[in-house]
């Protein structure tokens, strides 16, 4: 078994869609902007598992999206082989991080971004 669709609430899919494709370098898997569907999925694997921004306008998606974001938590963690350049290339493309890559506690060097800011 493995996960072939997961969501995250956002303000507006649309924005968030471009942010994922033109950014962060994600590849749409379906888009149908008139229904608010918009899912990318990992450039470097045809059959990965999707990622569905989901509007984030009703009371319950609204509420959790401020908490995690309220309580700095991540609500995906992406990986990549090196972490620095990332880093350094969403910085050129003036997405707005919480800090400089640092080891976490697993030991793992890591970065957390603000997608709020991007979209």
């Amino acid at each position: 078994m493995r996960i072939k669709m997961t969501s995250i609430h956002v303000t507006d899919p649309a924005p968030a869609f471009s942010f994922y494709t033109e950014v962060l370098g994600f590849q749409e898997l379906v888009a149908m902007p008139e229904l608010s569907l918009l899912i990318v999925q990992s450039a470097d694997t045809g059959d990965g598992a999707g990622l569905l921004r989901e509007p984030g306008d009703s009371p319950i998606g609204a509420a959790y999206r401020q908490g995690v974001y309220d309580a700095g938590t991540a609500a995906i963690v992406f990986g990549t082989p090196d972490v620095q350049a990332e880093y350094q290339r969403l910085t050129d493309a003036r997405v707005r991080f919480t800090g400089p890559p640092a080891p976490d506690h697993s030991g793992t060097l890591a970065a957390v971004f603000d997608e709020a800011s991007a979209t």
